[in-house]
């Protein structure tokens, strides 16, 4: 806890991308948190944030490997009290997360105990959940199964896709992070064991080149939650035409469509706002593509 004429917090920021850039405004505004030194990912460190350290006149750092005795021992001079994680990309060991008197918490973009691991907004709309969450935890052992601190869940709802629930993240992670933070100065925070709300929970791997190819044999929600949650800035839902590849931008459901057999994949009809196309159950409007060949009636996506 911090109280008057105390000394800061003192807080290791490991970090990368925009949400971490809000999230850092936040914590050097406050004037009872004081950031020690940023580290960026080691792949490729992240410019913002190198440029800030410079203003900020804090050390700015990049290493291949935190658990590293060379590394911890560089920055005890520090003697951070808190180490945050913001969508760094290094497994933390526990030399690592426990050499901050307060340990180490992450911001992750799932609600947990559920929608651990990579690619948690694109899994949430393949899975056509309702809501996603942002949970604030601490690190131990596993893969996002510490301790949480602090969870908020925000709706899913037909009109969003993978860009809008990013721009929902990207905005509402700083300020999850924060008040977390806030919650362990203040000596406020709990730590719900993820075990407590699900025995098991679930996680999620991560999307590589060649998932995005759309099977037609999925029922039209299913097609419509795939293609929602590839969409830019994701790599597209992709299709065949013959020997062509169709990217698949947006679709649409079909509220009265019946469910009746026919060939999963036909391109049934065009109509105002683009192509029908069947499906496994009834069919589905796709209102957005990329081709380099003409789509039309009569012909088939595999």
């Amino acid at each position: 806890m911090i109280k008057a004429g105390s000394k800061k917090l003192r807080i290791g920021y490991f970090a990368d991308g925009p949400w971490s850039h809000r999230a850092l405004e936040l914590l050097i505004a406050d004037p009872d948190i004081e950031v020690a030194f940023i580290c960026a990912r080691h792949s490729s460190p992240d410019q913002h944030l190198k440029e800030r350290a410079n203003r900020l006149g804090v050390e700015f750092l990049v290493t291949d490997n935190v658990n590293s005795e060379r590394f911890l021992n560089a920055i005890t001079p520090h003697q951070c009290d808190l180490f945050v994680s913001m969508s760094f990309d290094q497994i933390l060991r526990k030399q690592f997360y426990s050499f901050p008197r307060l340990g180490t918490i992450n911001c992750h973009a799932g609600r947990l105990p559920f929608y651990r691991g990579r690619n948690i907004l694109n899994w949430a709309l393949i899975n056509d959940e309702k809501e996603f969450g942002i949970t604030v935890h601490y690190v131990d052992d596993g893969v996002d199964t510490g301790d949480i601190v602090l969870q908020r869940t925000y709706p899913i709802c037909d009109k969003d896709d993978y860009a809008s629930l990013l721009s929902t993240a990207y905005r509402e992670c700083p300020a999850v992070l924060y008040e977390a933070i806030q919650s362990i100065k203040t000596g406020n925070a709990e730590r719900i064991p993820q075990a407590s709300l699900h025995p098991c929970g679930s996680i999620c791997s991560q999307r590589r080149s060649g998932d995005e190819t759309i099977d037609w044999q999925q029922s039209s929600r299913e097609v419509f939650n795939f293609i929602r949650a590839l969409t830019r800035p994701g790599p597209l839902a992709r299709t065949r035409l013959d020997e062509n590849t169709v990217q698949i931008v947006k679709a649409e459901m079909i509220a009265e469509a019946p469910v009746y057999k026919c060939i999963p994949g036909a391109i049934l009809a065009k109509d105002a706002k683009g192509f029908l196309v069947k499906t496994g159950d009834t069919y589905i409007r796709i209102t957005e593509w990329i081709s380099e060949v003409r789509l039309s009636a009569g012909r088939r996506f595999s």
